[in-house]
């Protein structure tokens, strides 16, 4: 029987050109078992060479565990996956070698496949990319179990299906809400206003059946969240990850005013996920650390109820991940302050979106 394992690999580089890493892992395709794990940098370059760099390790790793098993590659990087695919030509040099490397070990391997998936489908890779820029290599392996084929051998029971219920809250107003300012990591307190609407939040809460609360650790989010918590005798996890986007130089200004003063890195950023607020984050930036924190969330609290209060990005982010589309639907996704939205998610890989914007306990 031909073993089948899932190649899923990343790369990054903060800066284009700038440090780079990559990250890739090998899984069992039939059990999902992390079989093997690698990131390393690459030094000063572009994602696309990085990505190609987790492309390789990954294969190199797959080679290692079985040359024999048929193999699919999951990349969120369309240019890798249809280049490999050979059906867009390959013109940077440096990604040349790195391909030809690549066809060389796909070669040596039972069959290769590849596939383009979701960024939010790729967080692991992602995952360990940033942990090879953050200077933190990873080369792990797990105890490779030999495959047994046996006509006895009976199919284990499946685990049971846990549901985690999340409810997102968005934080009440600030003095920059009315007017539809860029509100990052500011530490404005909630408007007389905010503190209403989360009092009428903690209200709707009670009747949710909350077990659990995390918050963001911005000003305005800690505020939400004590005087929810405080009404429902909890105490508040907070989680740096939760945080809003960090608009850098567009801190404060409308979007009239930043058009205004910066005009071309506004429009970027504006159509552009992965380009960064001048002297800020991206909504893909965010989207890393959200993924993080969606996984400590549902490792910690598995099968519980819980209100996650955070900002417009993140929550928007939680909702793309659910849905799995792209981060850019942040950009078509509205949120009042104070909303409720609600996401379950089960530990077979299912997500369901069961609201969306919810304002009702506002009127």
């Amino acid at each position: 029987m031909t073993r089948r394992l899932v190649i899923e690999a990343d790369g990054g580089s903060r800066g284009n050109p700038g440090p780079a890493g990559y990250g890739a892992l090998v899984r069992d395709a039939d059990t999902g078992r992390v079989l093997a794990e690698r990131a390393a940098s690459v030094g000063r370059t572009t994602n696309n060479v990085a990505e190609y760099g987790g492309l390789v390790a990954g294969l190199q790793a797959a080679l290692d565990i079985d040359p024999s098993a048929s193999v699919e590659v999951r990349m969120d990087s369309k240019l890798v996956v249809e280049q490999m695919s050979g059906r867009w030509k390959i013109k940077h040099p440096d990604m040349q070698k790195l391909a030809l490397q690549a066809q060389q070990l796909a070669r040596q391997l039972g069959s290769v496949r590849y596939t383009w998936v979701p960024r939010a489908q790729n967080s692991a890779a992602d995952a360990l990319a940033n942990s090879a820029m953050d200077g933190r290599p990873v080369h792990r392996d797990a105890q490779i179990e030999p495959v047994v084929v046996e006509d006895d051998v009976q199919p284990a029971e499946p685990a049971p299906v846990v549901t985690t219920v999340t409810h997102l809250l968005r934080h009440g107003r600030t003095e920059h809400t009315p007017e539809r300012r860029y509100s990052g990591r500011n530490d404005l307190p909630l408007s007389v206003t905010g503190r209403a609407e989360a009092e009428a939040a903690a209200a709707r809460a009670a009747e949710l059946g909350i077990e659990v609360v995390v918050a963001s650790t911005v000003r305005r989010a800690r505020e939400t969240a004590e005087i929810v918590a405080g009404s429902l005798g909890l105490p508040v996890e907070y989680d740096d990850d939760l945080v809003e986007l960090d608009f850098g130089d567009l801190e404060g200004l409308t979007l009239d005013e930043a058009r205004t003063k910066h005009p071309l890195a506004t429009r970027r950023f504006m159509s552009d996920v992965t380009v960064a607020a001048p002297g800020g984050e991206s909504i893909a930036d965010v989207s890393v650390r959200v993924a993080r924190a969606r996984r400590r969330l549902l490792d910690r609290h598995a099968g519980r109820t819980v209100l996650v209060v955070s900002h417009v990005t993140p929550i928007k982010l939680l909702l793309a991940a659910a849905l799995e589309v792209g981060d850019a639907i942040a950009h078509r996704v509205f949120l009042d302050a104070a909303s409720f939205c609600t996401v379950t998610w089960s530990s077979d890989g299912r997500a369901s979106v069961r609201l969306v914007n919810d304002t009702s306990h506002l009127r």
